[in-house]
């Protein structure tokens, strides 16, 4: 998955913060590539990464996109300025389960508490079980919830790790109605580690601002297509409260070391303002 310079840190990590409760989708995907570092539960994204920069945790586990929800609010806007690179990406599928208390079974469930979204991607189960759907702050948090007020007409809609750490019954597994629901997570670390050209493919992650001139964008993205350059993910939003300032977040197969790439990225400049690379890194076997 990762390179052996990356593998190397990824051996010599010890904690990996996540943003949610113990047990959240975020915990899984650093049990699933960090089997024997300790995770460390952080409120926000924000706190997630101040406990990397200060020493806290070796590297951060955050979701960016979602197969089925899209991207992740406000994490586009905290990557740029976190100071923290990308070293490495994983992609966690997400099975989401109805869990209740010790002894309840699914006949007993009214009502399943959840971050809206998840409930969002459970309609079709929650409307023919006849289930109220109550929104929580998160996942984990929610059957930890669940478990403490020990009611067996509550459930919870979370994952396996969340029903073992809160000690709850999974009464229906993978009810989530898009059954190829995916999330994609950077791995974030204080230290870059762009890695040199390999026969793996590799992605670049950059960010960029085009200048204020008629078809900026049109023509900074001229240059990828000429060179071949394929461009997997470019999205934009709005900066500095303005709604004519805007940042491009871009995915691109390829090292900047190679020459189409440079082309490309040399092109681009020319209509930038701004243009800083997040990371480089191997692309994960689950894009396909």
């Amino acid at each position: 998955m990762f390179f052996k310079d990356v593998v190397k840190m990824i051996e010599k990590a010890n904690k990996i913060s996540f943003q949610g409760e113990l047990g959240a989708y975020s915990h899984q995907a650093c049990a699933a590539v960090f089997p024997n570092a300790e995770a460390v539960a952080c409120k926000t994204f924000e706190s997630a990464i101040a406990t990397v920069k200060r020493g806290g945790a070796d590297l951060a586990m955050l979701p960016v996109e979602n197969s089925t929800y899209g991207r992740v609010a406000d994490i586009h806007y905290l990557l740029p300025e976190s100071g923290l690179h990308i070293i490495g990406e994983h992609f966690e599928r997400v099975h989401i389960n109805l869990m209740g208390v010790q002894g309840a079974s699914i006949e007993d469930i009214t009502s399943a508490k959840s971050h809206t979204v998840l409930l969002g991607q459970c309609r079709k189960f929650l409307n023919e079980y006849n289930m109220l759907p109550v929104t929580g702050v998160d996942t984990a948090g929610s059957a930890k919830e669940v478990a403490a007020a020990g009611d067996e007409s509550q459930g919870a809609l979370a994952g396996d790790l969340a029903a073992e750490i809160y000690g709850l019954t999974v009464l229906a597994r993978h009810i989530e109605d898009n059954k190829n629901n995916t999330t994609r997570f950077l791995v974030m670390s204080p230290e870059p580690t762009f890695e040199p050209q390999s026969k793996e493919e590799l992605i670049t992650t950059f960010v960029f601002r085009v200048r204020n001139i008629p078809a900026a964008l049109y023509k900074a993205m001229g240059g990828f297509a000429t060179n071949g350059v394929n461009m997997v993910k470019l999205e934009s939003y709005m900066i500095g409260g303005s709604f004519t300032a805007t940042q491009f977040y871009a995915d691109i197969v390829g090292h900047p070391n190679d020459e189409p790439v440079q082309r490309a990225l040399e092109e681009l400049g020319y209509f930038t303002t701004h243009l800083e690379v997040l990371g480089v890194y191997k692309a994960d076997q689950s894009r396909g």
